[in-house]
């Protein structure tokens, strides 16, 4: 546990697999749920950074939903879109994908650094 809290005041950021990791480059004998039960014993909780994308904004519509009773029977009659993030070592990319409901393939996607809309308007032209 010494050792535990005398690195983690150095890296804040770590994790209980990062921290086991650390114990094994260092030769110290202890898996990732020892760590862990030892990291919730001390209260030691990582310092990270995460991402911002569950906020909607007050001024926007919200729609209903259309396609309740809709039957999909056939490809290019609706089209999905998602966005979602990848964790970097010290920040995130966003992915946005463009799928179709019926076939279940990817039409386009795009990377992104930001959270811009201008990549995703490119994957969906």
């Amino acid at each position: 546990m010494k050792i535990i809290d005398k690195q983690f005041l150095k890296t804040p950021c770590y994790g209980s697999r990062q921290m086991a990791r650390y114990m094994k480059r260092n030769n110290y004998q202890c898996g990732r749920h020892r760590v862990r039960r030892l990291m919730r014993l001390m209260r030691l909780v990582p310092i990270y950074q995460e991402p911002n994308t569950s906020k909607k904004h007050p001024q926007h519509k919200i729609w209903p939903y259309l396609l309740r009773n809709a039957i999909i029977d056939h490809p290019n009659q609706v089209w999905c879109a998602d966005i979602t993030y990848i964790p970097m070592r010290r920040d995130f990319l966003y992915l946005v994908a463009i799928m179709d409901w019926h076939s279940r393939k990817v039409l386009a996607w795009r990377l992104s650094n930001s959270m811009d809309a201008d990549f995703c308007v490119k994957a969906l032209k």
